[in-house]
């Protein structure tokens, strides 16, 4: 998969990285020199272009005609909410994400104006706050645009009640998958029979309530 990723600060170069290191191609645009050159401590320069991200023809440069997503991650609402309208207007992108800084224009990052994903910090941190997720054991993944499901990743603590029982044993929230077991670098398909473990990472599909009961089921 290609991805074209707008603003090279912590939030881009880590996406940078975790990408590259699932063996994707990658482009890093920023306009500032000097991160710009911290990127050019930590990627290749094929994977660096100095430009302005809202500009179509820095897009262009970059390749976003072969790009399959684009990610527009700056401290600017307008660079995000631009680059993903030229991306999913003039390109044709299928996925973009963008990253809202000012929560007050949460509502311009729509599907009206070229994005499909938003990520706004606020809302999550707001959430955490409100439902008292301790993020030591529960994060969200991905939020499913059109409902109120997420993808989330929780983390079995040792001293949880679930650890050593059968799924089956298990009382799942309604409305709630599991969907994979991540256990020593591999991946357990959970069925009713699979044995819960500590530090067994659990990714499931689950709504806000959900979340929270998983929080209670596999924290401490």
């Amino acid at each position: 998969m290609k991805v074209i990723i707008i603003g090279g600060g912590q939030v881009g170069s880590y996406i940078g990285r975790l990408l590259l290191e699932s063996k994707n191609e990658v482009t890093i645009i920023d306009n500032r020199p000097r991160v710009i050159a911290k990127l050019k401590t930590e990627f290749s320069e094929e994977n660096i272009l100095a430009g302005d991200g809202a500009d179509p023809s820095v897009l262009e440069e970059a390749g976003i005609a072969g790009a399959d997503a684009l990610v527009s991650v700056t401290g600017a609402d307008e660079v995000n909410l631009v680059a993903s309208t030229i991306a999913k207007y003039e390109f044709g992108i299928t996925r973009c994400i963008a990253r809202v800084n000012n929560p007050r224009n949460a509502w311009l990052f729509d599907a009206n104006n070229g994005v499909d994903v938003k990520v706004n910090q606020a809302d999550l941190l707001a959430k955490i706050v409100i439902n008292e997720i301790d993020l030591k054991n529960l994060f969200t993944l991905m939020k499913i645009n059109r409902g109120e499901y997420s993808i989330i990743q929780v983390k079995v603590a040792k001293a949880s009640a679930s650890v050593n029982q059968e799924v089956k044993n298990l009382v799942i929230p309604d409305q709630t998958v599991l969907v994979a077991i991540t256990r020593n670098h591999e991946v357990v398909i959970p069925r009713g029979d699979t044995v819960i473990m500590a530090d067994d990472s659990i990714l499931a599909l689950a709504d806000d309530q959900g979340q929270t009961k998983l929080h209670t089921l596999f924290g401490e």
